[in-house]
């Protein structure tokens, strides 16, 4: 892939974490807790696959993309921990919401997910353009 093909991806995945985390909105507005939780985690998966993919990354799996953020962002201290451990959160609730008998968020599980989860993604968005500058 050539670095004009893999930057029209990178910020197409960045509007598809922008316009999912509205996605999550809606559910919350219309609270539907465990879209909301869904939409959140996929917020930030797109955001992270943005992110790696522009520094050569690939994965298939969403474990995959979880092993390399941590091993080369966070480990490295070029991310605060922080963002993982939000991701991490953001994960869990998503495969339980998704998978497991008799999850049902409520507004308590789930609203406060939701501004950490853009703050996420706007400093993922920030990182990507810092370091297209260099």
């Amino acid at each position: 892939m050539n670095e004009e093909d893999r930057g029209k991806i990178v910020q197409y995945r960045i509007e598809k974490a922008q316009t999912t985390w509205q996605e999550a909105n809606l559910g919350a507005e219309n609270s539907l807790w465990n879209l909301c939780a869904n939409r959140l985690y996929y917020a930030a998966f797109y955001a992270v696959t943005a992110l790696l993919l522009k520094n050569g990354h690939k994965t298939q799996t969403h474990k995959g993309v979880r092993t390399l953020f941590a091993q080369h962002f966070i480990k490295t201290e070029m991310l605060s921990i922080d963002l993982n451990d939000l991701y991490n959160e953001l994960f869990d609730k998503r495969q339980a919401g998704d998978y497991a008998d008799f999850t049902d968020y409520t507004q308590e599980d789930i609203e406060p997910l939701i501004r950490p989860t853009e703050a996420f993604i706007h400093q993922i968005k920030q990182f990507i353009d810092l370091e297209a500058t260099y």
